[in-house]
């Protein structure tokens, strides 16, 4: 008999699929956002709207030798959870008392954006080197789910 994944596990494969967009050379992060069961929205961490990503231009991060976890304005990149919630907020789609499933656990940046975003849970994958991060989930009393799953997307850095 064919085992159905949890709503928990079905919306983190579909976050892992969104990561194969990425255009990041560092890392592949790929964020989902529900409610009621529902996508809202997707995202996936890459330059802006029009501009030449770092498949083309190389890593700027790379080339200033910063550290993972430091420095996130040194990137031509947005991050998954950013543009995840940008879109939803394009289509007007309030996020207040949503899950977000992401394949890393955000940034300091990213976790302000999701606090004042409104959503309520997040699932997540693997960790993201940002302590400050993390202490703001906790003290924001999000719900805070790890669920780790093998993944076919190749993530240079974790």
């Amino acid at each position: 008999m064919m085992e159905r994944p949890s709503w928990d596990e079905y919306f983190m494969k579909i976050a892992d699929l969104v990561a194969e967009r990425s255009t990041c050379l560092r890392r592949h992060v790929g964020a989902v956002i529900v409610k009621d069961k529902k996508i809202i929205s997707t995202g996936y961490n890459g330059a802006p709207k029009g501009l030449r990503h770092c498949l083309e231009l190389g890593c700027l991060r790379e080339q200033m030798g910063t550290p993972s976890g430091e420095r996130h304005e040194l990137c031509r990149g947005a991050h998954a959870e950013q543009n995840a919630i940008i879109q939803a907020a394009g289509g007007g789609t309030s996020l207040d008392g949503a899950t977000m499933y992401c394949t890393n656990s955000p940034c300091s940046t990213c976790t302000k954006m999701i606090i004042n975003a409104g959503i309520s849970r997040l699932v997540l994958g693997a960790t993201y080197p940002d302590k400050l991060g993390e202490e703001m989930i906790e003290e924001s009393g999000i719900e805070t789910v790890y669920l780790s799953l093998a993944s076919s997307v190749e993530r240079p850095e974790e």
